[in-house]
């Protein structure tokens, strides 16, 4: 299980994150959701360790063990991969290479060409391509995506995965994701997207910050659709619509 334990994050002169619990269990499909400039994607970065996104207070556990202090290298070791809502381009960088992590990724051609098929392109189209400003964002996500399938890593944040993508490729986000669950690891996606939720088990609703609530997915995207379609201001819930709601 990972587990992140009453974590907040300030920055000087504002508060991020607030006293947040939440718990992933292995195998399960998560969402984090919520408007955008709500928080969402810093949970990611502070799951992943990286520089400048560590909690201000709280901790982070994974199967029990404190990892608050681990570095991004170290929690990549122990399983935990972090796809960017943006890809990094990689001048000079063959797909291949990228995939096999230049050779050191115990991986067959065979397997290589299926993670391919698996994100929608064509190996013998995409294979000898370059990393770089050549392809596009949605190119360079779904190679991305491709890479994790590769690696099978147990807990994988996926931020605004279908960002850049083309609303076709919807099916295909959702296939990656019951793969990923399907040799046991553990899918956590970050969105402001219902329909991006919904291939979830559980979701955790983030608005300023703060949980407003968690639950089974369907449950939790009717009380975003209820409350943050309707607040005044994306970043502050409307008070009275929680107390109907009972929050």
């Amino acid at each position: 299980m990972l587990e992140l334990k009453n974590v907040s994050y300030e920055i000087p002169g504002k508060k991020i994150l607030e006293n947040l619990n939440l718990k992933f269990i292995s195998g399960k499909k998560y969402a984090i959701l919520g408007t955008n400039g709500a928080g969402k994607s810093t949970i990611g970065y502070i799951i992943m360790g990286l520089e400048d996104y560590k909690p201000t207070t709280g901790n982070i556990l994974l199967d029990q063990k404190d990892i608050t202090n681990k570095s991004v290298f170290e929690r990549a070791k122990l399983g935990i991969t972090l796809m960017w809502q943006e890809p990094a381009r990689y001048e000079g960088l063959s797909v291949y290479v990228y995939l096999t992590l230049g050779g050191r990724l115990n991986v067959n051609k065979e397997e290589i060409f299926d993670a391919l098929n698996k994100v929608g392109l064509d190996p013998n189209l995409y294979l000898n391509r370059f990393v770089d400003k050549s392809l596009s964002g949605g190119e360079r996500k779904r190679i991305e995506l491709a890479s994790i399938l590769l690696l099978k890593p147990k807990y994988v944040v996926l931020d605004e995965p279908d960002s850049g993508i083309d609303i076709m490729s919807l099916d295909m986000i959702n296939n990656v994701i019951d793969y990923i669950s399907s040799y046991g690891g553990t899918p956590i996606v970050i969105t402001h997207r219902e329909e991006m939720a919904f291939n979830t088990d559980e979701a955790y609703l983030v608005c300023a910050g703060k949980i407003l609530t968690h639950g089974p997915t369907q449950k939790v995207v009717e009380i975003f659709k209820n409350i943050c379609n309707t607040c005044s201001h994306p970043n502050i819930p409307v008070t009275e619509e929680l107390k109907l709601n009972g929050r």
